[in-house]
């Protein structure tokens, strides 16, 4: 009986350090990855992405971005993600960012906001999206993506913190200019 507890505690221990050792991957070597990655897509975005109209400027500057001039958005035929590198591919897969079936319409990286072509991005689901640039704004893109990839592990996109808050603007925005 004590071999068999014995054998237990080893299996449990083993298990938690598996644990402890995938999570540091992710955090000290495919994160830092991403948010690289991410930081050139912001970056690229200054240049082909469209300014905020007159509107969307004042929309923006309600929401609370400091910096709303700064904000661009990008319409593309696919909302970018770095499929090209196999292990943040099946990071994305395994937390429901990419994968089969699976459409995003929009996403923030830092200032720009990168929208799917023929997604409506209308005055609702724009302020998330800003709500997103805003959270960016108050802390760090590194931060937040950290955060936004713990918090989706944990909860599931729908009751990601991050998300939650965001949600909040659907209903606050949800009339017209």
């Amino acid at each position: 009986m004590k071999t068999l507890k014995l054998l237990l505690l080893t299996i449990a221990v083993v298990m938690l350090m598996l644990v402890l050792s995938y999570e540091k991957i992710i955090t000290h070597v495919l994160l830092p990855q991403y948010i690289s990655w991410a930081h050139d897509i912001d970056a690229q975005a200054e240049y082909i992405g469209a300014p905020l109209d007159e509107k969307q400027l004042l929309l923006a500057s309600e929401i609370g971005i400091k910096f709303p001039e700064k904000v661009r958005i990008v319409y593309v035929d696919e909302v970018p993600f770095p499929y090209e590198n196999f292990a943040l591919k099946v990071l994305g897969e395994a937390l429901g960012f990419v994968g089969e079936g699976i459409v995003n319409n929009a996403q923030v990286f830092g200032y720009s906001i990168y929208s799917r072509k023929g997604y409506q991005l209308d005055r609702p689901k724009l302020a998330h999206e800003l709500v997103h640039v805003l959270q960016v704004e108050r802390s760090s893109f590194a931060a937040v993506t950290t955060q936004h990839f713990s918090d989706m592990a944990k909860y599931g996109y729908d009751k990601a913190p991050l998300e939650l808050e965001a949600a909040k603007a659907n209903e606050q925005y949800s009339g017209a200019y």
